[in-house]
């Protein structure tokens, strides 16, 4: 629809898709609406509705996942963080830096002042810890907020954190800037469509064993609420091997980004689960293309309550940081060679 389109445009339109026999589904984003009519059984005829007022395009398709899809959206379009931050489409590759999980408030304003300055531009934090056993540490809860709120203030950076209900989506949204959905709740379909309704900034991690299709089509259940900044982010796969905690499908980066406009970035410390890997695969992401990275830093590893053996040091962030700025610069050098005309 135009941006200026009427209630009565929409009526109209939607009375002509339901004469048709199909169903359909109205979409209203931040600065316009979409309807997405489904037809099974025949090619949707457009030319009826074409001409109608209130419609900017109609298009037809047969992907399941039309509002995440290139197709119809065209190229990237980058995603508003908060005041100064965005990601994706040209910008520069954000990172977001912090512990797996908020243990302390001296632990935590350290991390987040020592990230910062290593030029970090978000805060990571996990309040709400989805565990695998149930007896292991489950995070502060509400007091873990208020933490990041503080560490928020005192640092200037923005945050993201973990929720996994729709419970807990609805009173943090309000305090944080990104809400992560961890790869556990990635077909937790009421807390995906809580997410399209709250309309705050979603970091949505690919599923252990989730296929392209299944996550992309998770993404548009965020999107099909009207909330149209959604973050992709590949955190490994399960696979057979055991001597990495996940498999790094660094692959996806640019497979993603040729079927999507969604940004993407990617998790190489819970991918790979070993501190080591965690500097070569984060260089290989932002070679690969990935717009941002999502890495676990804590200012004491070796006493983290979670994920201590992949969580790095401040020193080892430092030099993460170091090298990805020189890579970033030789990929722009290349590319601005790659423009140059051909010497004849």
């Amino acid at each position: 629809m135009t941006e200026n389109s009427t209630r009565m445009d929409m009526e109209r339109i939607c009375e002509s898709i339901t004469g048709g026999g199909r169903s359909f589904k109205v979409v209203r984003g931040q600065k316009t609406s979409y309807i997405v009519a489904s037809d099974s059984k025949e090619t949707f005829d457009s030319s009826s509705l074409s001409s109608l007022p209130g419609v900017s395009m109609v298009k037809n398709t047969s992907c399941c996942y039309p509002l995440a899809s290139r197709e119809i959206f065209g190229p990237s379009r980058p995603v508003d963080i908060s005041a100064g931050v965005r990601l994706g489409c040209g910008e520069a590759p954000l990172i977001m830096a912090g512990p797996c999980a908020v243990e302390s408030r001296e632990q935590l304003l350290k991390t987040a002042r020592g990230v910062k300055k290593a030029g970090a531009r978000i805060l990571r934090g996990g309040a709400f810890k989805p565990r695998s056993h149930p007896y292991a540490f489950q995070g502060l809860g509400s007091e873990g907020i208020a933490m990041l709120k503080e560490a928020k203030k005192a640092s200037g950076l923005p945050v993201i954190t973990e929720v996994m209900s729709s419970e807990e989506a609805e009173w943090v949204a309000p305090h944080i800037d990104i809400l992560q959905v961890g790869t556990r709740n990635m077909q937790n379909y009421c807390l995906l469509r809580t997410l399209g309704r709250i309309g705050k900034p979603v970091l949505l991690k690919r599923g252990m064993a989730a296929t392209v299709e299944e996550w992309l089509q998770a993404a548009e259940y965020i999107l099909a609420g009207g909330n149209e900044r959604v973050i992709l982010c590949e955190r490994g796969i399960r696979s057979f091997d055991r001597n990495t905690r996940n498999t790094l499908d660094l692959s996806v980066i640019p497979l993603v980004k040729s079927m999507t406009h969604l940004p993407v970035v990617v998790d190489p410390s819970h991918a790979t689960g070993r501190r080591d890997l965690v500097l070569p695969m984060s260089l290989a992401a932002l070679a690969a293309g990935a717009d941002g990275l999502l890495v676990e830093v804590h200012c004491s590893p070796e006493a983290a309550l979670c994920d201590g053996p992949q969580s790095l040091d401040l020193d080892e962030f430092g030099r993460l940081m170091s090298a990805a700025g020189r890579i970033m610069q030789a990929l722009r050098e290349d590319e601005a060679q790659c423009t140059l005309p051909l010497a004849r």
